[in-house]
C-alpha cells in the first residue's frame, strides 16, 4: 500500500478544501494510505473526512504572520519539524506555505504540489524569501498539478518551469451534490415561492470574490426597474460593507446574504440562475457544482471557465470580467428568460462530465505514476 500525504493550510470552507475532502473519500483504501495533515487545526470539513483517512495538524490555530514567520527557516527543517511520518508521497495540495514545506522532503519521497490559482508575481511567491527560492523550489518537486489550462498557463508564465506539469480537475462528489440537493430548504431569509429570478452566488465574502461589484450592478439594474433577488452564501470580513452600500442606496431588501451552509447545493437548486463576479478563479468548485445540480451559469472570465463552459458559451454565459460585463450579461438575461431555459438543459447536459470516478481515477492514476517514476 502506497502512504500519500496531503497537506493544506487548514481545512475551511474555501474550495480547494471541499475538493480535498471530495477526493480522498473516494480514492482506493486498498491501494493507498491516506493522511490529511493540515498547518493549522481548523475548518468545517475536518469533520467530514472518512475514517479510513488519518488526520493530523501542525498548529492547534492560525496566527497572524505565519507565512512570514514560516519562509525564514529553510524547508528542509520545517519538513522535519513538522512531517514526523514516514511517506512514499506528499502532496502540497494548496499553494504557498505549504508547497515550501513539502519541497523539503528527502529525495527518497516523491513530491507533488496542486496549483489552485496563479495570476500575479507576487502572489506567486508571497510565502517564500525570494521568486529565485520560489522557482528553485518548484523545480525540486516531481510533479506540478493545476486545476485548469488556465492555472497552468498563468503558471508557466510566471515560472517558467514546463516540465513535469499536468492537468487535473477538481473532484465534486456528483451523486451527492444532486441528493443534497433534494433536500428542504428552512431558511426564512430565502423565498423559494417568490416569482422573481433568484440568483445564486457561492463563495467567500472577500474582495477577489467581486461581491462589491455585483451590488454595484444591482444597484444600476435596481434603478432601471428590474425584479430579482440575489443571494449570496458564504461568510467573510467584507460583508458588513456590502451590507452598509446596500441599506445606503435602499437596495438590502433584494440583495440578501445567507451565511454559510454545509449543503448550498439545495440553494442552487431552487434558484434560476448562479453567478460568479470573481476577479480570479482557478477551476472554480461552486460554478462545477452548479452544473451538476443543473442551474444556468453566469460567470466573469476566469481561468478554467471556457475549459467548463466552452470557447463560445455553449454551457453557459463568459462575460468580460468587469463590472460593465456582469451588468451587460446579467441585463441580457433579465431581458430574455428564454436564455436561463436554454442554459438549464446545457447545464444539465455538461454536468454529467464531471462525474466523481473520472476525476478520482485520473488523480490515483498520476499517484501510481509518479511512485513508480
Amino acid at each position: 500500500m502506497i502512504k500519500v500525504l496531503f497537506f493544506i493550510h487548514d481545512l475551511m470552507h474555501g474550495g480547494a478544501e471541499k475538493v480535498l475532502v471530495n477526493l480522498v473519500n473516494n480514492m482506493d483504501s486498498d491501494k493507498f494510505d491516506i493522511t490529511v495533515m493540515t498547518l493549522f487545526n481548523e475548518g468545517v470539513h475536518i469533520k467530514n473526512l472518512n475514517p479510513n483517512i488519518t488526520y493530523k495538524y501542525v498548529f492547534r490555530k492560525s496566527f497572524r504572520g505565519n507565512s512570514k514567520l514560516l519562509s525564514i527557516f529553510s524547508p528542509k527543517l520545517l519538513y522535519k519539524l513538522f512531517i514526523k511520518d514516514e511517506y512514499d508521497i506528499a502532496v502540497s495540495y494548496l499553494e504557498g506555505s505549504c508547497t515550501r514545506i513539502i519541497s523539503g522532503a528527502d529525495s527518497k519521497i516523491k513530491k507533488i504540489a496542486w496549483v489552485h490559482s496563479c495570476e500575479t508575481k507576487k502572489e506567486f511567491y508571497k510565502c517564500y524569501k525570494s521568486y529565485d527560492e520560489t522557482i528553485n523550489l518548484y523545480k525540486k518537486l516531481n510533479k506540478i498539478i493545476c486545476v485548469s489550462q488556465g492555472v497552468k498557463d498563468n503558471f508557466i508564465n510566471l515560472s517558467q518551469i514546463k516540465d513535469n506539469i499536468r492537468i487535473l480537475y477538481n473532484t465534486n462528489e456528483s451523486e451527492k451534490i444532486i441528493n443534497l440537493s433534494k433536500e428542504k430548504i428552512n431558511n426564512k431569509n430565502f423565498d423559494e415561492n417568490s416569482s422573481d429570478i433568484k440568483i445564486c452566488a457561492i463563495g467567500k465574502i472577500l474582495p477577489n470574490k467581486g461581491f462589491m461589484r455585483l451590488a454595484r450592478v444591482h444597484k444600476k439594474l435596481f434603478e432601471e426597474g428590474y425584479n430579482y433577488h440575489i443571494y449570496i452564501l458564504g461568510i467573510g470580513n467584507q460583508q458588513s460593507e456590502i451590507e452598509e452600500f446596500l441599506k445606503k442606496h435602499n437596495i438590502d431588501k433584494s440583495f440578501t446574504f445567507l451565511g454559510y451552509d454545509e449543503n448550498p447545493y439545495k440553494y442552487l437548486n431552487k434558484s434560476d440562475l448562479f453567478i460568479c463576479t470573481s476577479f480570479a478563479e482557478g477551476f472554480s468548485t461552486a460554478a462545477t457544482e452548479a452544473l451538476i445540480v443543473g442551474t444556468p451559469v453566469l460567470t466573469t472570465d476566469c481561468a478554467g471557465m471556457k475549459e467548463m463552459l466552452g470557447e463560445n458559451n455553449e454551457y453557459g454565459i463568459i462575460v468580460e470580467n468587469s463590472e460593465e460585463g456582469i451588468y451587460k450579461g446579467l441585463k441580457s438575461i433579465l431581458e430574455n428568460k428564454d436564455i436561463l431555459k436554454y442554459y438549464k438543459r446545457q447545464a444539465i447536459e455538461r454536468g454529467k462530465n464531471f462525474n466523481t470516478e473520472n476525476t478520482v481515477k485520473e488523480v490515483e492514476e498520476m499517484l501510481l505514476e509518479v511512485y513508480g517514476g
